[in-house]
């Protein structure tokens, strides 16, 4: 009885062995866990490319039906209040049947302005196909109309709501300038612009990019609704970028849902505007171009030539590998 009592607590681990073993397995949890963070990191990063992908396939798709591109957005400006009052319906709403989101573009009135009450459910419709899974952007967020303002590096702000939106991590590009009326890019307000206005050639004009929700310092939001009338959006440069300790600057509603490359940085710089293009994929982003495929542009890329590949037809010469 005794042997057998004796094989028995022989057939146990030690406290010593146990330990052994918690950390061996230790040791290899950390050895996989960060091949398991890349593996994750590239899905995303094909994900959004796929997401790119079809939006490109709706935009030629739109393209062979109508004769054109969406505009960016379609608004009518009111001199005497001096702002847009929309309806303000963009080119990411006018694409939707060729999503295969029929049914909601068919519930929306694109004569009614994006905030009328009527075009709530339509307007905070959440769509994977505009949502970079790398990305934390609200899938409904608010648009508001206010006042910002810096005052000893801290940021304050007095904002009116307008509207929810649904998000998006995907904007028109409408060339260099602020966004608005008469982009030298593909997307500006009321725009319908054809392959045959692309004389850059489109194989290196841009058509869509990506925006992350960290851009400007948390202000990135867009949307693929439109551009609401009335809107607001604020860039502030607080320090290290502005020795008088910050300065913000007024954004109109356009760059809800398009962007522009005109700040002097590459795709990706903290010092980017509101407007401007970001990623979490690493410094720099995805764009589709006019002839469907979709790049990686490096942060670092060389700045007249991503101005360049933002415009349809300044006419600049542009050379592989950038």
């Amino acid at each position: 009885m005794s042997n057998l009592l004796r094989e028995r607590t022989r057939s146990g681990f030690t406290l010593i062995e146990l330990l052994v073993v918690i950390s061996i397995i230790g040791v290899l949890i950390g050895l996989l866990l960060p091949a398991v963070q890349a593996s994750r990191s590239a899905a995303r990063r094909i994900a959004c490319q796929n997401n790119l992908k079809q939006i490109g396939l709706a935009l030629a798709s739109y393209h062979d039906a109508k004769g054109g591109f969406p505009p960016g957005y379609v608004s009518t400006y009111d001199a005497y209040m001096q702002k847009e009052i929309g309806p303000g319906w963009g080119w990411g709403a006018m694409i939707l049947p060729y999503l295969e989101q029929q049914p909601l573009f068919d519930r929306i009135s694109f004569e009614t302005p994006i905030q009328d009450p009527t075009q709530q459910t339509v307007r905070t419709a959440a769509l994977n196909v505009y949502l970079c899974p790398a990305d934390n952007m609200a899938s409904n967020w608010t648009v508001t109309n206010g006042v910002v303002w810096i005052f000893n590096g801290q940021t304050y702000s007095v904002l009116d709501p307008i509207c929810n939106v649904g998000g998006s991590n995907y904007i028109g590009v409408f060339g260099i300038p602020e966004p608005g009326v008469d982009g030298d890019g593909v997307f500006f307000r009321d725009s319908f612009i054809g392959y045959s206005n692309i004389t850059d050639g489109t194989s290196t004009t841009f058509a869509v990019g990506e925006r992350a929700s960290n851009l400007n310092y948390g202000r990135g939001q867009a949307t693929w609704v439109g551009s609401v009338g009335g809107a607001t959006f604020w860039s502030c440069v607080p320090n290290p970028y502005d020795s008088d300790g910050g300065s913000c600057h007024q954004e109109d509603g356009s760059g809800m849902t398009l962007g522009h490359t005109g700040e002097g940085h590459g795709p990706g710089s903290l010092q980017g505007d509101v407007n401007q293009f970001s990623s979490r994929h690493g410094f720099g982003c995805f764009f589709l171009f006019c002839d469907g495929h979709v790049s990686w542009i490096r942060g670092e890329i060389n700045y007249p030539t991503y101005t360049a590949l933002s415009t349809r037809a300044s006419g600049e010469i542009i050379s592989d590998g950038y």
